[in-house]
């Protein structure tokens, strides 16, 4: 049989045939490369051998054994048995698959075999293998018992030492994965992608060496070696690409917005409370892009309370003061309103025209237009600034000299909807010289320095790390249940004094599935009619319509509830002055970070404030980790802390798509992370347009892709 491609069809595979392939696709497996870089996620360690007479219930060991007898007993409905039974020189003992007849295939009376698995107990007595993992052997294999074969058996695909287990579904299983990767293996002459010299300055496998390691491992420091080499292999391609789009970013044109000192220190001498270093230092980074004729494309990240806002209100006005027009853009209505109100009042004393575009309404000030006539108005410049949602990136709205665009909470938008909000402010100077808007995007979400290096190297970044002066930290408590009622006390003394509470739930409404976890619905009926009847309580949730939340909202700044019932709704950006106090119910159920971004609704003033997180019942594990929230009001050090405790995968949630797993493993490695930025940066300024690698140009170019982090 020729060698195979890693482009060719995974049909084309060894012992694949047609039925298998669908098999295969359902697990997202289309190529050979696929099938070989579907990586194990564990390895069961079945090196430890013993003789029959000497294995015990709940141990994970290796035998081997003559077959005795081999039974497939009918049993009612579609379940289906086969029973093997094996002896050596000390005794005997069985093993049971259900539904699995590969055993039927390649096993008979007679032949020696191994086997590896866990030891189970039946009905108290009787010890047996369910479900080991099988290989042949010769006789004198056998004989030889005490030394431990690590060759691979074509049948069975499986080791006697460490034996690769691989995400499965009900239609493909470790043991047929197993088996057709270590045929193909041996089909194949990978390409490398990186440079021999990186990988022997780093001290990495090549690439087939890698193969043949993350699958088929002689012990676990090889395993790990080879997973760490294909780790840096996918950060290497994302820094590659993260640094051609930062090249290929600062070759268009923006426009130069000169640095009009007096302007901004009238603005921040006017302000009634003094800015943290931070702060004068992010905007001081941020004014100096806008003089540069490059387009600025940085991120800010802040955590809440931190003051982003007024950062990014020093920026619009040293850009409306020139002439030009600012676009904010906010995930959600509620907060492109809180940003319509706040940035409102922070330029009230100046003459510029702000408006307001979302998908429910249009007004400039506090007029009502049609969107027609607000599309006209944007269009011929005649208003400045424009705060919205995803109805500013529509076809019909055009702005005449679209200088700065600030996207809020920037990874709730998709790429193609960024790029759209540029590519529309484009103008082309000569016929190939493009102006583009400086892009400013924004997160109170904080990210680790290290997933920041990993997934955002095409952006600059500015972080506000300090808080103002005379905020006092939010007092957090974990509530078990038995302190439930102290609790409500305590809120209902503090309504007396005219502060506000909210209530976060993590559903709508009530989950046969999730018994224990309160809905919002469930809660507002309860703490109403039971709990609290004398005081105002309000429900807010996603599945509400815009003007719906809108008017909650406005109700409950107004002081017209005393508490709050919600959803998660309210994560990002309620700002609510009066509210002292925030419950969070089912607080096991979200991770440490999320919890502090609701933390953050509360704070605001210099009022003490207070977090109450709610757990359920037996969540005794849970109630540890949450102890970290008693200990901090960092989100940094929370967020590091969520990321050691539930791993990038979790942690990142729909911050990132697309990332591969082995690379999400790895996110917590600095020094690779840096290790593979420093080798792209080299590898770029050697080759450019990486003219004498296409192969590591097309792949770089097909991971970017799935990442959308352009």
């Amino acid at each position: 049989m020729p060698m195979l491609s890693l482009n060719s069809s995974v049909s084309s595979a060894p012992g694949v045939g047609n039925q298998n392939v669908k098999k295969l696709h359902s697990l997202g497996i289309q190529t050979v490369e696929d099938l070989l870089y579907y990586f194990p996620f564990r390895y069961e360690d079945f090196s430890e051998q013993k003789k029959i007479i000497d294995i015990r219930p709940g141990e994970t060991v290796t035998i081997r054994g003559k077959v005795m007898e081999i039974k497939n007993p009918p049993v009612r409905g579609r379940r289906r048995i086969t029973e093997v039974y094996i002896e050596d020189e000390t005794g005997s003992v069985k093993a049971v698959w259900f539904n699995f007849m590969m055993p039927l295939k390649f096993l008979s009376k007679g032949k020696y075999v191994q086997f590896s698995g866990k030891v189970s107990l039946f009905r108290g007595k009787e010890v047996y293998f369910q479900h080991p993992n099988f290989e042949l052997i010769s006789k004198s294999v056998y004989q030889k018992s005490d030394q431990t074969d690590q060759k691979l058996n074509s049948f069975t695909g499986s080791t006697s030492g460490l034996v690769p287990v691989y995400p499965e579904n009900r239609k493909v299983n470790s043991y047929f994965l197993r088996r057709v990767i270590q045929v193909t293996l041996k089909k194949v002459n990978p390409q490398e992608l990186i440079p021999k010299k990186f990988l022997q300055e780093q001290k990495l496998p090549e690439i087939q060496e890698a193969l043949n390691n993350i699958h088929f491992p002689e012990n676990s420091q090889k395993a790990e070696l080879a997973k760490k080499r294909f780790a840096f292999e996918k950060m290497f391609l994302i820094q590659i690409q993260a640094l051609k789009i930062k090249q290929k970013w600062e070759k268009n044109s923006a426009f130069l917005i000169d640095f009009d000192q007096k302007v901004t220190q009238h603005f921040v001498s006017s302000l009634p409370f003094n800015l943290t270093d931070a702060q004068k230092k992010t905007s001081w980074q941020i004014i100096q892009d806008l003089e540069k004729d490059v387009p600025m494309n940085r991120l800010l990240e802040g955590d809440v309370g931190s003051g982003k806002t007024i950062v990014a209100v020093m920026a619009i006005l040293a850009v409306l003061n020139k002439g030009f027009q600012v676009a904010i853009l906010a995930p959600t209505e509620v907060l492109a309103l809180q940003h319509y109100s706040g940035i409102n009042n922070f330029l009230k004393k100046y003459q510029f025209k702000i408006g307001l575009l979302t998908g429910s309404q249009s007004k400039i000030g506090e007029e009502k237009i049609s969107k027609a006539k607000f599309s006209t108005k944007i269009k011929s410049g005649k208003v400045s600034l424009v705060i919205g949602t995803h109805a500013i990136i529509q076809e019909k709205i055009h702005f005449k000299n679209l200088a700065l665009v600030i996207i809020d909470e920037q990874h709730r938008f998709g790429v193609k909807q960024r790029a759209f909000l540029q590519q529309n402010a484009m103008k082309i100077k000569d016929g190939s010289e493009k102006t583009l808007p400086h892009l400013l995007t924004m997160t109170a979400t904080p990210i680790p320095r290290t997933l920041s290096l990993a997934l955002f190297g095409n952006l600059d970044l500015s972080i506000i790390d300090e808080y103002p002066k005379g905020k006092k930290e939010i007092i957090t408590k974990v509530i078990s249940p038995e302190k439930r009622v102290r609790v409500y006390g305590f809120i209902e003394n503090q309504v007396k004094k005219g502060e506000q509470v909210f209530v976060v739930c993590p559903l709508v409404e009530e989950s046969s599935k999730i018994s224990q976890v309160k809905s919002a619905t469930e809660e507002h009926e309860s703490l109403q009619n039971q709990i609290f009847p004398n005081l105002k309580i309000g429900l807010l949730h996603g599945k509400m319509k815009p003007k719906e939340k809108e008017a909650i909202m406005s109700e409950f700044k107004n002081k017209k509830f005393d508490i709050l019932v919600s959803t998660s709704v309210i994560e990002v950006g309620i700002d609510i002055p009066n509210a002292t106090t925030i419950v969070i119910e089912g607080a096991e159920r979200f991770g440490l970070a999320q919890l502090h971004q609701f933390r953050g609704r509360v704070g605001r003033r210099k009022e003490q404030s207070y977090c109450f997180l709610f757990t359920s019942e037996n969540v005794a594990e849970s109630t540890a980790r949450l102890k970290t929230m008693e200990k901090t009001n960092n989100g940094f050090k929370i967020a590091e802390a969520d990321l050691k405790l539930r791993g990038p995968g979790q942690f990142l949630g729909t911050l990132q798509s697309g990332v591969p797993d082995i690379t999400m493993e790895s996110l917590s490695d600095v020094k690779l992370i840096q290790s593979a930025r420093v080798y792209a940066q080299s590898l770029l300024e050697y080759d450019p347009n990486l003219k004498n690698f296409p192969l590591l140009k097309n792949k770089s170019a097909s991971l970017a892709e799935q990442i959308h982090f352009e």
